[in-house]
């Protein structure tokens, strides 16, 4: 369309310049004009959220093995975790039912990027780290962090018996790890045992099951990730007893590994909704607002003072405004953190039915949490004011 748009302008700007024409120079300009705007229609890029939006349904590239991230369990087709919570709540924000509109496909470690690449999936949640060359070379680019990991290593008590310099990892020379194929954590497993001079032989694998059933057969003496994906594999292992004698966990932390969703590049608005879902969660536990009490807060937040202002307009913004998300055809919905509240609660209700025993009040602070897997009490992924990373810019 633009190269035929450009032949015509050249051909009105050749019969302007010919004796007798009634083609004026006014009307050269006019089809410039009207060419450039024709070409440049053509070429930009139609948002990812504008194509969701029309076709009624998200599609989230995710884990289907890892229990608190991302989980599918087989008996009864639920899914659960922190990333199945990541995806209901941008889907909810977008204006779509979150529990009928989002399709779910499993993304591995190899085929991930490709499926973003190629718009099979819309948006990657599934336990992805943010690196540089991912940031810089792939077809991605990086949004909310969800959850701040490192990587581990899980033993087979019987291949190297616990117990010894706390359970360290330098213990494993001459070991057998399972690792999975083009992953960061290749990577981090050889510069960590590289530095310590410590032997070790890599076993490639393709994903977490395959994994799992060579540490399961013996042919892998440990396998590693992230600590979370290690956390929640010992607990499934030691639970049905695969393994005779158990597992441990390494306490080394091999690497920073901020897990985060991923939008494809040039696709910012997009990408702003996807990350300011994750900032709106984490700033709603901060100002207290809960699945429960979220319509209560709006329209005490947004009630007039006596000044003739918001009672609280911070918070008022955050539950009845767009913030000039969305695109111009499809802006969000001035209450859309309303229904991310409904639909998951707020970072900390989400995180607590991800990895705890889902009690949490969503307002007492990591402490006031029970029953978890994976505590937050004293990690990075506590909020801020606690000491942890989890911090959202302002929402204004």
């Amino acid at each position: 369309m633009l190269a035929m748009t450009m032949m015509l302008l050249m051909t009105t700007a050749a019969l302007a310049g010919c004796a007798g024409s009634d083609v004026t120079q006014d009307d050269v300009d006019a089809a410039y004009d009207n060419g450039y705007a024709a070409g440049t229609a053509d070429a930009a890029a139609v948002s990812t959220l504008d194509t969701i939006v029309d076709r009624g349904s998200m599609k989230c590239g995710v884990k289907e093995s890892q229990y608190g991230m991302g989980y599918l369990d087989s008996a009864t087709g639920v899914r659960s975790g922190l990333d199945i919570s990541y995806c209901m709540a941008v889907a909810a924000a977008l204006g779509l039912d979150p529990s009928t509109d989002v399709e779910y496909i499993p993304a591995s470690g190899s085929d991930r990027f490709d499926k973003l690449s190629s718009a099979t999936i819309d948006v990657l949640i599934r336990t992805t780290t943010w690196t540089t060359s991912r940031d810089a070379s792939l077809n991605a680019d990086f949004a909310g962090m969800n959850f701040f990991d490192g990587q581990g290593i899980l033993v087979r008590e019987d291949a190297y018996p616990a117990g010894v310099a706390l359970n360290s990892a330098a213990n494993l020379d001459g070991a057998n790890i399972c690792v999975g194929i083009g992953t960061t954590t290749e990577g981090n497993l050889q510069d960590f045992f590289a530095s310590r001079e410590i032997a070790f032989t890599s076993i490639g694998t393709a994903d977490a099951a395959e994994a799992t059933d060579k540490l399961i057969s013996g042919e892998c003496d440990a396998f590693t990730g992230d600590m979370s994906a290690m956390v929640a594999k010992k607990w499934a292992l030691d639970t049905d007893g695969s393994i005779e004698g158990g597992t441990w966990i390494a306490s080394e932390l091999m690497s920073k590994e901020p897990l985060g969703a991923a939008t494809r590049d040039m696709d910012s608005d997009f990408k702003d909704v996807v990350a300011w879902v994750w900032y709106g969660m984490v700033t709603a536990e901060e100002m207290g607002v809960t699945s429960d009490n979220y319509a209560e807060m709006a329209s005490t937040a947004c009630a007039e003072n006596d000044a003739g202002s918001a009672a609280n307009p911070g918070m008022c913004r955050l539950l009845t405004s767009d913030l000039g998300l969305g695109t111009a055809t499809n802006p969000l919905s001035g209450i859309w953190m309303q229904t991310v509240l409904e639909a998951v609660g707020n970072y900390g209700e989400a995180y607590d039915d991800a990895f705890c025993d889902g009690s949490y009040d969503g307002v007492s602070g990591s402490d006031a949490m029970t029953g978890c897997l994976i505590s937050r009490a004293g990690t990075a992924n506590a909020l801020v004011s606690e000491g942890g990373l989890q911090y959202a810019p302002p929402m204004r």
